[in-house]
């Protein structure tokens, strides 16, 4: 049974929309058959920065709205997978913001979508109303949240995003709603 999280997603994104990343670890949590030696206690990745040891998991949050989550995979993300992710649910009207990630500006002038970057490395967190505190306001509650678990297998990551998201739109806010949802048939 696949848990109906993964489908309660807004359809599209218009407005002023922040998109950024956020990493976690690789984990084979439970996996009889690993493909890499084994970590003790959590461990860490086997490379300073972020690479092929991290899950790759981008967010994008319209402001005064919803927002949606899609598992890239392993490092860093490409511009065609955010042609691939963002490119059906970003209206051509909207503006994106982003950080300074490459990737971003080649997707925008592919997709005809207006674009503002910030560069964080320069130590500029806004300039007016373009800013990212949407979104990293969602990867440290997500974050945060994760704790409870003691780690999450990289293969359910979607369903925990998914979850989480949910619970930050506020739209099920019964116990019975949130129990037809998490049992809905995938």
């Amino acid at each position: 049974m696949v848990a109906g999280f993964t489908h309660e997603r807004p359809a599209r994104l218009t407005g002023t929309v922040e998109a950024d990343e956020t990493y976690l670890l690789e984990s084979q949590k439970g996996s009889r058959r690993l493909t890499r030696p084994p970590r003790r206690r959590g461990g860490v990745a086997s490379h300073r920065g972020i690479g092929r040891d991290h899950e790759c998991l981008l967010v994008v949050c319209a402001r005064g709205s919803d927002a949606l989550d899609f598992h890239c995979g392993r490092g860093p993300v490409s511009s065609a997978q955010l042609g691939q992710c963002l490119g059906p649910v970003l209206a051509p009207d909207c503006l994106l913001i982003s950080d300074g990630a490459a990737a971003y500006p080649a997707f925008a002038k592919r997709q005809g979508i207006a674009h503002e970057t910030i560069n964080l490395r320069a130590g500029e967190r806004a300039r007016g109303t373009i800013h990212l505190n949407h979104v990293n306001g969602w990867h440290s509650r997500f974050k945060r949240w994760l704790v409870r678990f003691h780690g999450i297998a990289s293969r359910y990551l979607i369903h925990y995003s998914g979850w989480r998201r949910v619970l930050d739109a506020r739209h099920l806010i019964t116990p019975a709603q949130l129990l037809s949802v998490t049992i809905k048939p995938g």
